[in-house]
C-alpha cells in the first residue's frame, strides 16, 4: 500500500506528464517550452539558411571582347576598319622634309634634262635609240601614235621598265601607279634604311616603300631622290659634309 503522500506525488506526477503531452514535444512541467538542444539549433540554423538562400542560376557565357572587334553599334557601313599598325623608318619625316630643302632650287640634271636628249646627234649611240626606234614602231601601228594606259601595256614595249611604266602613267595619264624606282631612288633607299631590309634590285626597293610611304608622296619622290642622288647622295663619295641628313643618315655615320 503506498502512503497518501507517495499516492499524491504519482498522481501529481501523471497530470503533469499529461499536459506535458498535450502541449506537444518541448513543454516544461510549468507549460513552457523547453529550449531546444545543440542539435536542434544547428539543424534550425541550417532550415534557415537553406530558406534564406539565393536561388542559384546558371551563370551566362560571357564573351571575351578583342581589340580588332567593333561593339554593333561601331558596325556597319559608315565604320571604318580598324588601322593595322605598320612599321615605318626612324627620322624619314625629317630626312624628307631636310632632302627637300636641298632641293628647292630644283638646278640637278634630272630637273632640266628630259628624253629630248635621246636623239641628240653627239650622243653616242646605244641600246636605248634601237629600243626607242622600236617602240615608235609599235605605238604607230597599235595605238595609233598615242601610248598604252595600262602598266602591263607599257612594260611590253621594248626597253620599257616598271620604273618607266610608272613615270609614264603619271606624266601621261595622270595616273599614280606605282613609285618609279631607278638605280639613285634604289640607293638612297638603302642608305637611309627606308627599307625594312636591305633590298637588292629596285623593283624589291619599290615594293619595300609602297609597303609603308604615304601614296600621295609616290608621285613626288622619284624626281626627289633621283636630284638628291645627283647633286648630293652620290654612288661614290657622296657629300655627306653638305647633306642636312648627315647626323640622320645610317650610313653617314659607318663613313
Amino acid at each position: 500500500m503506498c502512503s497518501p503522500q507517495e499516492s499524491g506525488m504519482t498522481a501529481l506526477s501523471a497530470r503533469m506528464l499529461t499536459r506535458s503531452r498535450s502541449l506537444g514535444p518541448g513543454a516544461g512541467p510549468r507549460g513552457c517550452r523547453e529550449e531546444p538542444g545543440p542539435l536542434r539549433r544547428r539543424e534550425a540554423a541550417a532550415e534557415a539558411r537553406k530558406s534564406h538562400s539565393p536561388v542559384k542560376r546558371p551563370r551566362k557565357a560571357q564573351r571575351l571582347r578583342v581589340a580588332y572587334e567593333g561593339s554593333d553599334s561601331e558596325k556597319g557601313e559608315g565604320a571604318e576598319p580598324l588601322k593595322v599598325p605598320v612599321w615605318e623608318p626612324q627620322d624619314w619625316q625629317q630626312q624628307l622634309v631636310n632632302i627637300r630643302a636641298m632641293r628647292n632650287k630644283k638646278d640637278a640634271p634630272v630637273d632640266h634634262l628630259g628624253t629630248e636628249h635621246c636623239y641628240d646627234s653627239s650622243a653616242p649611240p646605244k641600246s636605248k635609240v634601237k629600243y626607242i626606234k622600236q617602240t615608235s614602231a609599235i605605238l604607230q601601228q597599235h595605238y595609233g601614235g598615242d601610248i598604252p594606259a595600262s602598266v602591263a601595256e607599257l612594260v611590253a614595249l621594248p626597253g620599257v621598265g616598271p620604273k618607266m611604266a610608272h613615270l609614264a602613267m603619271a606624266v601621261a595619264w595622270g595616273t599614280v601607279s606605282g613609285i618609279a624606282v631607278d638605280t639613285h631612288v634604289h640607293r638612297i633607299a638603302n642608305r637611309l634604311r627606308w627599307t625594312k631590309k636591305a633590298t637588292k634590285s629596285p623593283e624589291e626597293t619599290r615594293a619595300a616603300l609602297e609597303e609603308w610611304l604615304p601614296r600621295e608622296l609616290w608621285h613626288e619622290i622619284n624626281g626627289l631622290l633621283v636630284g638628291f642622288g645627283q647633286q648630293t647622295c652620290l654612288p661614290v663619295h657622296p657629300r655627306c659634309h653638305a647633306c642636312l641628313n648627315q647626323a640622320l643618315c645610317p650610313a653617314a655615320q659607318g663613313l
